[in-house]
């Protein structure tokens, strides 16, 4: 593997492996209100919100952290308006208190904040317009959830994004393949990646042993371990559910996302984490474990996009049940029998928005590709050409990519149609 392949992967992992407060879309809205507010230099008496189908879908129904339970994209803009601090990006909403809290319940109680639908191609698209007296100011946010494209002040742009950063340009991932994956993973230096990992198991296991406690939901952590108990597969995939459940209930802890994404961030990386305490595996072993894990959820995620009717808790989960099958020294053979059994499964899953529900969503997929790794640890499995397998798994999660962003297209448009009517 070439030098500057590493490089690229370093790079690529400083991108996405991100700290979050909170499920991901109502938190960009919130810094984007922010950083509007800034702009506007006074305390909005008016904001409207225009947002893509998919922003609608993900905001409707998840809590807001350090909210006081509030959802919705009206409190998502109006928490960031009056109290986000935009320079900490996304853990925007970590110091509101009581008296921000209160003054967003008025604000929202006055009906000052609107919210539009906001036709576009681009599924991760919206606009926040602050007014104050005489002034305005319009932020747009295209592709990715801090990717401010554009800033105006009444009517003049302050900030406009060059034609790349506008179609989201990031570090270029045409040598992610599931080769280059585990070549990377199995020869990095330790120290080169122990900021990312460290992070994730410090952030990703708390709010996980915070879900398991209960008070979240349906504690469905503890419902998991009761109904299944006494594997290290089980507590996996009970941590996992738990952190989600969390999460999407409002917790205000930090997560270390993937693909722009805390479900996704989760479900590649407290499973490999338990897992491995629960059966002894070495901390180095783990670390690579968790990189692997990341780039091949970034790899799948690449050809579906950041949102989509295709529920991203499948790609990360089919990274988790691959990144077990590299923990205990399978070939990458057996890796890709992995995601192949696990895309043989369940790659029809549907993404109707972030809630708590997710965590359930995430449970399932875990489990099929948990099987997916059984199986291919016994040299079994399912064979290519049948129903959307291909000859090269590489191919498959190209395929796999293809159907969730075009495939299922309409199907996101039925979900938000359906979401915006009741």
């Amino acid at each position: 593997m070439k030098k500057g392949m590493y490089e690229n992967f370093i790079a690529i992992l400083t991108e996405e492996l991100v700290p979050a407060m909170g499920c991901t879309e109502p938190i960009a809205l919130a810094y984007a209100a922010s950083k509007a507010r800034d702009v506007l230099g006074a305390v909005p008496e008016k904001i409207t919100a225009k947002c893509s189908g998919n922003i609608i879908k993900n905001v409707r129904c998840v809590r807001i952290p350090n909210s006081g339970g509030m959802t919705g994209v009206e409190a998502a803009c109006v928490l960031g308006a009056l109290c986000g601090e935009s320079e900490k990006f996304m853990e925007v909403l970590s110091e509101v208190d009581d008296n921000g809290r209160s003054h967003a319940r008025e604000f929202l109680k006055a009906s000052k904040c609107s919210v539009e639908y906001l036709e576009s191609n681009i599924p991760l698209h919206f606009i926040i317009e602050l007014e104050n007296k005489d002034n305005k100011v319009k932020v747009e946010v295209r592709h990715s959830h801090t990717n401010i494209v554009l800033i105006e002040k009444n009517g003049k742009i302050i900030f406009e994004a060059d034609d790349d950063y506008k179609e989201a340009v990031l570090t270029d991932r045409e040598n992610l393949s599931i080769e280059n994956i585990y070549n990377f993973a199995e020869n990095i230096e330790i120290e080169r990646i122990l900021p990312f990992v460290t992070k994730q198991i410090e952030c990703n296991m708390a709010i996980a042993e915070k879900g398991m406690l209960g008070g979240f939901g349906l504690g469905i952590g503890k419902e998991i371990l009761e109904a299944y108990a006494g594997t290290a597969i089980t507590k996996a995939k009970a941590y996992a559910a738990a952190a989600s459940e969390a999460r999407m209930e409002g917790c205000d802890m930090p997560v270390i996302i993937t693909s722009g994404s805390g479900n996704q961030g989760i479900a590649s990386t407290v499973p490999l984490i338990v897992y491995a305490r629960e059966s002894g595996i070495s901390e180095e072993r783990l670390y690579r474990s968790l990189v692997f894990s990341s780039l091949l959820t970034v790899f799948q995620k690449e050809f579906i996009g950041k949102l989509s009717a295709f529920c991203g808790a499948v790609s990360a989960s089919c990274a988790s049940g691959a990144a077990i099958t590299y923990m205990i020294g399978g070939s990458v053979k057996q890796i890709k029998d992995t995601i192949d059994n696990t895309m043989a499964n369940i790659p029809g899953i549907i993404c109707d928005g972030a809630k708590a529900s997710c965590a359930a969503k995430i449970a399932s997929a875990l489990d099929a590709s948990f099987f997916a790794h059984a199986l291919a640890m016994k040299g079994k499995v399912y064979e290519a050409n049948t129903g959307i397998l291909q000859e090269d798994t590489g191919k498959t999660i190209k395929s796999v990519g293809h159907i969730g962003k075009v495939g299922m297209k309409q199907t996101d448009s039925e979900i938000v149609k359906f979401m915006i009517k009741n």
